[in-house]
């Protein structure tokens, strides 16, 4: 647990400070004189259609890698290792797939959208690069989490790639570039990681490209093309609930992408609340599989219900912090008076970041273990779900409606997940100190709200957010919340020399 925890509070850190680049992307973006809210919304939709092509070409490439990675490193030397060049290849042929769809219902495509959102169908051709670019480095990233370099990737997806993307806005804002050519730039941000991705694992001979047909493949082909279909149709799944609001908003409502450009900041927003997952994921990918290869249930138990917590801390935190500071924040930093919409979609789908957090590492759970065919099944009720419901509010209720289904498709996909394997496994995430980080959390949204509601401008931002990070913290160490937090403050504390 110790590694664990080691990586995924590093990852974390690095995440943050990917974020905080982030926010600045947002603040340049939403900020009065630089881009307009259809620029901001475009922006968005390209990066929305880039992942829907990743998930279409990686043909369940990833989970193969995580599922059966253990297996190879077993009974096989590293450069005879052949699942490295199975993976790559399978995605590039995957992706050929994209590029043959995508010529074929280009038509479609133009009909969807040339009147709501005219300016996707001009940078259309440009998605490829990014999609494949995007595919090549989750195809690496999983990889990467397999030999212990989660945090090398998680600065690269993070903080690299937001990097990338602010020099660019720096460019554009001091008019070096135009915004014809920032897009198309731009489209090349995901390739530039991959590559150094690459760069990286083959400078430190840490992936070899075999591409001879090794033992394990043959011995395990049958599993590896069961799992790969069934996972595949579940990841395709899964990423289109992640995208279709997004996709939908633009075809569906008018003035399609300045709407698209306030849900974008909520949902960038939003997303900061699940920073830490990434890294507690990346960081347990390897144990789980280690541990249902070994049949160490209570490895995995100890595992689920420490991301559950750690994630939920986390989670609750920051929610309030976002919610209790987000409308002071929109005048204080003088965004466009229209992002302020955004409010009650950062409330829905910051409730939804909560949920799919505070119910640990389900997912990977059950895509390691023999029962990974149910994470198709689940995937099939979310959009089931997610479909009708988000095309039917988003109708009625604009944006707000959107993020009303994402909150409800994501609650029902989760305690499916979390029922499941409390049937199958007798595994569940949650504990008293669940409960008491939820009280503790509202507890303390309640004071800092009425003590310094009549407080705004930069004062309330800092004595609003002071005050609930000082209690809160403070709190849930003293309540011993996560049997993480006394490790955490012992390490910091010999970093500072306060603890030999």
């Amino acid at each position: 647990m110790s590694n664990i925890r080691r990586q995924s509070i590093i990852s974390s850190l690095v995440i943050y400070m990917g974020f905080g680049v982030g926010l600045l992307n947002i603040y340049l973006f939403t900020k009065q004189g630089i881009f307009e809210e259809q620029q901001y919304g475009l922006y968005n939709a390209i990066i929305a259609i880039a992942t829907l092509m990743m998930a279409f070409s990686s043909f369940g490439v990833p989970t193969y890698i995580y599922k059966f990675f253990p297996y190879y490193k077993s009974h096989l030397p590293d450069k005879k290792n052949d699942q490295a060049a199975i993976a790559i290849i399978t995605g590039v042929i995957g992706f050929i797939f994209i590029i043959i769809a995508g010529i074929v219902l280009k038509q479609l495509v133009v009909k969807k959208y040339i009147t709501n959102a005219p300016d996707i169908i001009t940078y259309y051709q440009w998605i490829f690069p990014m999609g494949f670019g995007l595919l090549i480095f989750t195809l690496l990233e999983a990889w990467a989490w397999q030999i212990h370099k989660s945090v090398f990737t998680n600065f690269l997806r993070e903080l690299g790639w937001r990097l990338f993307t602010l020099v660019l806005i720096i460019l554009y804002s001091y008019q070096l570039i135009s915004f014809d050519l920032f897009v198309k730039l731009f489209t090349f941000s995901y390739p530039f990681i991959a590559i150094v991705l690459l760069l990286y694992l083959l400078a430190t001979r840490q992936i070899h490209f075999n591409f001879s047909i090794s033992k394990v493949t043959r011995r395990f082909s049958g599993s590896i093309i069961k799992l790969s279909s069934f996972v595949y149709a579940g990841l395709v799944i899964f990423n289109i609930s992640l995208v279709f609001d997004s996709l939908l908003i633009p075809s569906v409502l008018d003035d399609a992408l300045a709407q698209l450009a306030i849900y974008s900041v909520a949902q960038n927003i939003a997303s900061m609340i699940q920073a830490p997952q990434r890294g507690i994921i990346s960081a347990s990918m390897i144990h789980l599989s280690t541990a249902w290869k070994e049949k160490n249930k209570d490895l995995i138990s100890r595992i689920y219900k420490r991301s559950s917590i750690n994630q939920l801390i986390f989670a609750t935190g920051f929610f309030s912090l976002v919610v209790l500071n987000l409308q002071d924040a929109v005048l204080t930093f003088q965004l466009k008076d229209t992002y302020l919409n955004a409010f009650y979609v950062v409330i829905f789908l910051g409730l939804a970041k909560v949920v799919d957090m505070g119910t640990g590492v389900n997912s990977q759970i059950i895509i390691t273990s023999t029962f990974w065919r149910f994470e198709m099944f689940s995937g099939i009720i979310l959009l089931a779900i997610m479909l009708p419901l988000s095309y039917i509010l988003t109708k009625s209720n604009g944006i707000v409606g959107t993020a009303v289904a994402q909150l409800v498709s994501i609650t029902v996909y989760n305690i499916i997940r979390v029922v499941f394997l409390w049937k199958k496994f007798r595994l569940q995430p949650f504990s008293v100190q669940s409960l008491y980080t939820l009280l503790l959390a509202g507890s303390c949204f309640a004071a800092s709200y009425f003590l310094f509601r009549d407080l705004h401008s930069w004062a309330g931002l800092f004595a609003r957010s002071i005050f609930f990070c000082v209690v809160f913290g403070v709190t849930a160490t003293y309540m011993k919340l996560s049997p993480d937090i006394q490790p955490v403050l012992m390490q910091i504390q010999k970093k500072l020399g306060f603890r030999k």
